[in-house]
């Protein structure tokens, strides 16, 4: 997975990024703002951003906000990193767009906490979304049965839309994902079995 790191301090970034490529992350160094928003504007964006609040061109705050507003199938984790500490400032952030919000000078272990947190809310998504894919082309290819059967009241056969009879199973089985299995019921063992010994 890549992880954009976004600080216009080169000591911070250098610090970020070594850390996250030893967390077995990709890192992709931004200096400020505007290359952090061209590279989060990407076909194939990085899933998690480590975003400082004050940086030229776009701060922090405003890449939160264009990231939450545009409509995307992706979503980026954001982590904002900042030496804003007071309440305020993190509620600010966090009702910017950023799931989450750690403040310089910053324990690298705590960094990396986090960054396992936003990893792992990301794959949950992937496997969320793919599976959305997955059950939208299953019911896209379902042909489902509707209306009236016109079915024979005497040998159960159904009037195909080409004006044809078939057995019910055949016709469902044309009409939906339906598979049969054959077996006998008891009662008609039972009819069977009778009808086999009167033949005796």
């Amino acid at each position: 997975m890549r992880a954009l790191i976004a600080d216009d301090d080169p000591v911070t970034a250098a610090l970020v990024a070594g850390s996250v490529r030893r967390w077995n992350l990709e890192p992709i160094v931004a200096y400020d703002g505007k290359a952090a928003w061209e590279r989060l504007c990407e076909p194939d964006p990085p899933l998690l951003a480590i975003l400082d609040w004050m940086m030229p061109e776009i701060d922090g705050l405003e890449l939160c906000r264009r990231l939450r507003s545009r409509e995307s199938t992706t979503h980026t984790y954001v982590i904002l990193l900042t030496g804003r500490d007071s309440s305020p400032d993190r509620v600010t952030g966090l009702e910017a767009g950023a799931d989450d919000y750690l403040v310089k000078p910053f324990d690298i272990h705590e960094l990396r906490a986090r960054v396992n947190i936003g990893v792992r809310t990301v794959s949950l998504q992937q496997q969320l979304s793919a599976k959305i894919a997955a059950l939208e082309e299953t019911i896209a290819n379902v042909k489902q049965l509707k209306g009236l059967l016109p079915i024979c009241s005497y040998c159960k056969k159904i009037r195909s839309d080409q004006d044809y009879w078939q057995q019910l199973e055949g016709y469902i089985s044309d009409h939906s994902d339906a598979q049969f299995s054959h077996g006998v019921c008891p009662g008609c063992y039972e009819k069977v079995l009778a009808s086999f010994n009167e033949t005796k």
